[in-house]
């Protein structure tokens, strides 16, 4: 189904305000993955479609509009310089300085779960016996219903557990059948999902994180937008937090008081006053 530009405008538009992403120059990808399924559902223009999504109070238009437009794909210990990272150094460096053995960490664009659930794996492995003396839960937001769906369910294929030490996937899942494996029940219950728009102006969460992962989200983004979401992030942070954002993507060209620490983390500095 071909996409006209006054249509193609209005849509633009319309992801822009509503969720930060910038669709300049994807005509072609909007017609690849939103034609085809639009005629299916018996549209016969983008118009009649974008009055679906513009008027349905119940979000699920909204929903399945940013899972088409926006690549979904991840899998367990993904980017794993991270986890390494988060492991050796994030945790031993923020956990020194908690008092109340409350750990806060939020997954930001947590997708279909295995970001989150990585995240866990990694603080039972360093707490280990610890553990139990603290709230390690993790908060995993997203802003697709669908993927949270998925998530929620923790039961994933075979190929996404590829990248895990074999040690942690017999510690950690449990197979369901020939193709597939379920998350624990300790790792369900380790992690907290729930729907989040990255684009509100107010992170309404009561207490400051002094881990955040949003990663492969800002390559959607222009640098109004990510220069926003990043200032954002840089006040729900504890002083000595870190941010970890994806390995394709760069704070190079923002005004940040973030410290670089390498490729893709963040820290905000010890002497902010939080």
């Amino acid at each position: 189904m071909h996409i006209r530009e006054d249509e193609y405008q209005q849509l633009k538009k319309y992801m822009h305000t509503r969720f930060g992403v910038n669709l300049e120059g994807k005509t072609t990808l909007i017609e690849g993955r939103l034609g085809e399924i639009l005629r299916q559902r018996g549209y016969t223009n983008f118009t009649d479609y974008l009055a679906a999504v513009t008027t349905d109070r119940t979000g699920k238009e909204d929903s399945f509009l940013v899972s088409r437009l926006t690549t979904n794909y991840t899998y367990f210990m993904r980017e794993e310089q991270h986890f390494v990272f988060l492991q050796k150094t994030a945790l031993p460096d923020v956990t020194e300085r908690i008092r109340d053995n409350d750990l806060r960490i939020w997954s930001a664009a947590c997708s279909t779960g295995e970001e989150p659930f990585s995240m866990s794996m990694v603080l039972m492995e360093w707490f280990g016996t610890k553990r139990m003396q603290w709230d390690t839960t993790v908060l995993a937001t997203d802003i697709s219903e669908k993927v949270l769906s998925i998530a929620r369910k923790g039961i994933y294929s075979e190929d996404k557990l590829r990248k895990i030490p074999d040690e942690w996937s017999r510690r950690y899942f449990k197979r369901v059948d020939d193709q597939n494996y379920s998350v624990s029940d300790e790792m369900r219950k380790a992690v907290v999902f729930g729907y989040f728009n990255l684009m509100d102006h107010v992170i309404p969460f009561k207490r400051k994180f002094h881990i955040i992962f949003c990663r492969n989200v800002m390559i959607y983004f222009d640098n109004a937008t990510r220069q926003a979401l990043t200032n954002r992030f840089y006040q729900v942070l504890e002083p000595g937090g870190y941010l970890f954002i994806g390995m394709s993507e760069t704070m190079t060209n923002l005004q940040t008081a973030f410290e670089y620490v390498q490729p893709a983390v963040y820290r905000k500095g010890l002497a902010t006053g939080g």
